[in-house]
Protein backbone atom coordinates (compact mmCIF):
# COMPACT_ATOMS: atom_id res chain seq x y z
CA UNK A 1 0.00 0.00 0.00
CA UNK A 2 0.98 3.53 -0.65
CA UNK A 3 1.49 6.31 1.56
CA UNK A 4 0.37 9.55 0.39
CA UNK A 5 0.12 13.04 0.48
CA UNK A 6 -3.28 15.14 -0.34
CA UNK A 7 -3.11 18.84 -1.25
CA UNK A 8 -6.07 20.92 -1.17
CA UNK A 9 -7.52 23.45 -3.25
CA UNK A 10 -8.37 26.90 -3.17
CA UNK A 11 -11.54 26.69 -1.22
CA UNK A 12 -9.18 25.32 1.64
CA UNK A 13 -9.90 21.37 3.23
CA UNK A 14 -13.24 21.17 2.19
CA UNK A 15 -15.45 17.77 3.64
CA UNK A 16 -14.87 17.02 -0.10
CA UNK A 17 -11.34 16.77 0.18
CA UNK A 18 -11.42 15.03 3.36
CA UNK A 19 -13.64 12.27 1.88
CA UNK A 20 -11.14 11.48 -1.07
CA UNK A 21 -8.52 11.46 1.97
CA UNK A 22 -10.86 8.90 3.22
CA UNK A 23 -11.64 6.83 0.48
CA UNK A 24 -8.04 6.73 -0.15
CA UNK A 25 -7.80 4.91 3.40
CA UNK A 26 -10.41 2.89 3.08
CA UNK A 27 -8.33 1.47 0.00
CA UNK A 28 -6.24 0.43 2.61
CA UNK A 29 -3.28 3.48 1.92
CA UNK A 30 -1.80 5.56 4.42
CA UNK A 31 -2.92 9.45 3.79
CA UNK A 32 -2.03 12.56 5.38
CA UNK A 33 -4.13 15.94 4.68
CA UNK A 34 -2.07 19.07 5.90
CA UNK A 35 -4.59 22.15 5.99
CA UNK A 36 -2.56 24.82 4.23
CA UNK A 37 -5.14 27.74 5.22
CA UNK A 38 -5.16 27.32 8.89
CA UNK A 39 -8.14 26.14 9.33
CA UNK A 40 -9.80 28.71 7.16
CA UNK A 41 -12.36 27.05 4.37
CA UNK A 42 -13.86 29.52 1.78
CA UNK A 43 -17.30 29.01 0.47
CA UNK A 44 -16.20 30.83 -3.46
CA UNK A 45 -13.14 30.31 -4.99
CA UNK A 46 -12.52 33.54 -5.64
CA UNK A 47 -11.99 34.17 -1.51
CA UNK A 48 -9.69 31.17 -1.35
CA UNK A 49 -7.49 31.98 -3.97
CA UNK A 50 -8.11 35.62 -2.80
CA UNK A 51 -6.42 33.87 0.76
CA UNK A 52 -3.29 32.13 -0.99
CA UNK A 53 -2.69 35.68 -2.85
CA UNK A 54 -2.20 37.66 0.14
CA UNK A 55 -0.56 34.93 1.82
CA UNK A 56 1.33 34.14 -0.54
CA UNK A 57 1.54 31.16 -3.43
CA UNK A 58 5.21 30.78 -2.65
CA UNK A 59 4.32 30.55 0.96
CA UNK A 60 1.13 27.87 0.20
CA UNK A 61 3.78 25.71 -1.21
CA UNK A 62 6.45 26.24 1.23
CA UNK A 63 3.93 25.03 3.90
CA UNK A 64 3.04 21.90 1.25
CA UNK A 65 6.96 21.60 1.52
CA UNK A 66 7.03 21.93 5.28
CA UNK A 67 3.93 19.21 5.70
CA UNK A 68 6.05 16.76 4.04
CA UNK A 69 9.43 16.37 6.27
CA UNK A 70 8.81 14.18 9.03
CA UNK A 71 7.07 12.07 6.83
CA UNK A 72 8.73 9.20 4.77
CA UNK A 73 10.66 10.65 1.61
CA UNK A 74 8.77 6.98 -0.42
CA UNK A 75 5.57 9.32 -0.91
CA UNK A 76 2.84 10.06 -3.62
CA UNK A 77 1.88 13.05 -3.45
CA UNK A 78 -1.68 14.52 -4.89
CA UNK A 79 -2.45 17.77 -5.35
CA UNK A 80 -6.06 18.62 -6.34
CA UNK A 81 -6.12 22.49 -8.27
CA UNK A 82 -3.86 24.97 -6.19
CA UNK A 83 -2.52 21.88 -3.87
CA UNK A 84 -0.72 20.72 -7.52
CA UNK A 85 1.87 23.17 -6.34
CA UNK A 86 3.34 22.13 -3.50
CA UNK A 87 2.51 18.65 -4.89
CA UNK A 88 4.27 18.64 -7.76
CA UNK A 89 7.31 20.38 -6.72
CA UNK A 90 7.73 17.90 -4.13
CA UNK A 91 7.31 15.31 -7.05
CA UNK A 92 10.27 16.53 -8.47
CA UNK A 93 12.47 18.02 -6.00
CA UNK A 94 12.28 15.94 -3.20
CA UNK A 95 14.33 12.49 -3.81
CA UNK A 96 12.23 8.98 -2.87
CA UNK A 97 8.86 10.12 -4.50
CA UNK A 98 6.94 7.17 -5.72
CA UNK A 99 4.25 9.22 -7.73
CA UNK A 100 2.04 12.29 -8.34
CA UNK A 101 -1.78 12.98 -8.99
CA UNK A 102 -1.85 16.39 -9.92
CA UNK A 103 -6.04 17.06 -10.15
CA UNK A 104 -7.20 19.81 -12.26
CA UNK A 105 -3.91 21.45 -12.60
CA UNK A 106 -0.62 21.38 -14.05
CA UNK A 107 3.00 23.65 -13.65
CA UNK A 108 5.28 24.01 -16.00
CA UNK A 109 8.11 21.69 -15.30
CA UNK A 110 10.62 23.99 -15.51
CA UNK A 111 9.30 25.53 -12.83
CA UNK A 112 10.79 23.04 -10.40
CA UNK A 113 14.23 22.56 -12.27
CA UNK A 114 13.05 21.41 -16.06
CA UNK A 115 13.05 17.54 -15.79
CA UNK A 116 10.20 15.54 -14.89
CA UNK A 117 12.23 12.35 -12.46
CA UNK A 118 11.95 9.35 -14.78
CA UNK A 119 11.37 7.05 -12.08
CA UNK A 120 8.63 8.73 -10.86
CA UNK A 121 5.11 7.93 -12.28
CA UNK A 122 2.36 10.69 -13.09
CA UNK A 123 -1.06 11.18 -13.86
CA UNK A 124 -2.75 14.64 -14.70
CA UNK A 125 -6.38 14.67 -14.58
CA UNK A 126 -8.87 17.79 -15.70
CA UNK A 127 -11.89 18.61 -17.86
CA UNK A 128 -11.32 19.69 -21.52
CA UNK A 129 -12.98 23.27 -21.76
CA UNK A 130 -12.54 23.82 -17.62
CA UNK A 131 -11.12 27.72 -18.11
CA UNK A 132 -8.76 27.48 -15.56
CA UNK A 133 -6.97 23.86 -16.67
CA UNK A 134 -7.66 24.20 -20.53
CA UNK A 135 -7.81 27.96 -20.75
CA UNK A 136 -4.71 29.14 -18.68
CA UNK A 137 -1.74 26.50 -19.80
CA UNK A 138 -2.30 23.78 -17.76
CA UNK A 139 -3.43 21.32 -20.14
CA UNK A 140 -0.25 22.06 -22.39
CA UNK A 141 1.69 21.98 -19.52
CA UNK A 142 0.62 18.28 -18.71
CA UNK A 143 0.98 17.14 -22.76
CA UNK A 144 5.00 18.66 -22.17
CA UNK A 145 5.08 16.41 -19.42
CA UNK A 146 3.37 13.72 -20.59
CA UNK A 147 5.48 14.07 -23.61
CA UNK A 148 9.06 13.88 -21.87
CA UNK A 149 8.05 11.67 -18.76
CA UNK A 150 8.22 7.95 -18.75
CA UNK A 151 5.39 6.77 -17.19
CA UNK A 152 2.44 9.68 -17.53
CA UNK A 153 -1.18 10.11 -18.56
CA UNK A 154 -3.02 13.10 -19.21
CA UNK A 155 -7.37 12.32 -18.76
CA UNK A 156 -9.27 14.46 -20.02
CA UNK A 157 -13.15 14.55 -19.08
CA UNK A 158 -15.60 16.50 -20.98
CA UNK A 159 -16.70 19.46 -18.87
CA UNK A 160 -15.94 22.68 -18.33
CA UNK A 161 -16.46 22.94 -14.69
CA UNK A 162 -12.90 23.14 -12.16
CA UNK A 163 -12.61 21.22 -9.18
CA UNK A 164 -15.30 18.78 -10.14
CA UNK A 165 -13.82 16.38 -8.16
CA UNK A 166 -14.65 17.72 -4.50
CA UNK A 167 -17.95 16.34 -3.54
CA UNK A 168 -18.97 18.72 -1.38
CA UNK A 169 -18.68 21.28 -4.47
CA UNK A 170 -21.33 22.69 -6.45
CA UNK A 171 -18.85 22.06 -9.16
CA UNK A 172 -18.73 18.51 -8.45
CA UNK A 173 -19.58 15.80 -11.66
CA UNK A 174 -20.21 12.84 -10.26
CA UNK A 175 -19.24 10.38 -13.19
CA UNK A 176 -16.11 12.32 -14.10
CA UNK A 177 -14.93 11.89 -10.40
CA UNK A 178 -16.04 8.42 -10.44
CA UNK A 179 -13.92 7.65 -13.24
CA UNK A 180 -10.72 9.64 -11.20
CA UNK A 181 -10.95 8.02 -8.11
CA UNK A 182 -11.30 4.81 -10.20
CA UNK A 183 -8.02 5.37 -12.33
CA UNK A 184 -6.19 7.31 -8.93
CA UNK A 185 -6.73 4.29 -6.90
CA UNK A 186 -5.35 1.83 -9.90
CA UNK A 187 -2.95 4.26 -9.74
CA UNK A 188 -1.90 4.04 -6.42
CA UNK A 189 -2.09 -0.19 -6.52
CA UNK A 190 0.63 -0.09 -8.83
CA UNK A 191 2.87 1.49 -6.35
CA UNK A 192 5.32 0.02 -4.83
Amino acid sequence: MAEVLVFHHGHGLTVGVREFAEQLRRAGHTVHAPDLYKGQVFDSFEEGVGYAENAGFDTITARGTAAAEGLPAELVYVGFSLGVLPAQKLAQTRPGAKGALLLEACIPISEFGGAWPQDVPVQIHGMDTDPFFAGEGDVDAARVLVETATDAELFLYPGDRHLFTDSSLPSYDEQAAKQVNHRVLSFLDRIK
